[in-house]
């Protein structure tokens, strides 16, 4: 899978995107701001996507996360507060929160991996807060 880290913090980038390729999914950019999300998804467009809400320019996660569900492109919010999402989780499968372990992010990878290769037969993991319609929101 091709996945896209939005996280302003460079040593959690550089974390998660180990995590990322030691599950075996390649990373194809990672982006501290808005604006470097929206030319990833142009130039390597990824099939999944970790995104935290706080970025170099503000809070502007919540407007990648909405441009990527525009462009049916799953995501995951990964924040420090998750309570700052809005109802709809701005059409975000779901959110973990920081501080993450290493298990359970690994444990979200793969079950996010599972659904976005259509298999929804893998239980949700702990560290993963669904949103209501997380299932449709990745088969759309």
């Amino acid at each position: 899978m091709k996945v896209m880290i939005v996280e302003d913090e460079m040593l959690l980038a550089m974390e998660l995107e180990s995590e990322v390729q030691a599950a075996g999914h390649s990373v194809v950019g990672v982006a501290a701001s808005s604006g470097q999300a929206a030319d990833i998804v142009r130039d390597a467009p990824p099939e999944f996507a970790f995104v935290d809400i706080q970025l170099q320019d503000g809070p502007t996660g919540i407007n990648v996360g909405r441009m990527l569900a525009e462009k049916r492109i799953p995501y995951v919010f990964v924040s420090g507060n998750i309570k700052k999402l809005p109802d709809d989780f701005a059409g975000a499968i779901g959110a973990i929160e920081k501080p993450y372990t290493i298990n359970g992010m690994a444990n979200a990878l793969a079950y996010i991996s599972a659904l976005v290769q259509g298999d929804d037969s893998v239980p949700p993991p702990a560290s993963l807060v669904l949103a209501q319609d997380a299932l449709r929101r990745v088969r759309n």
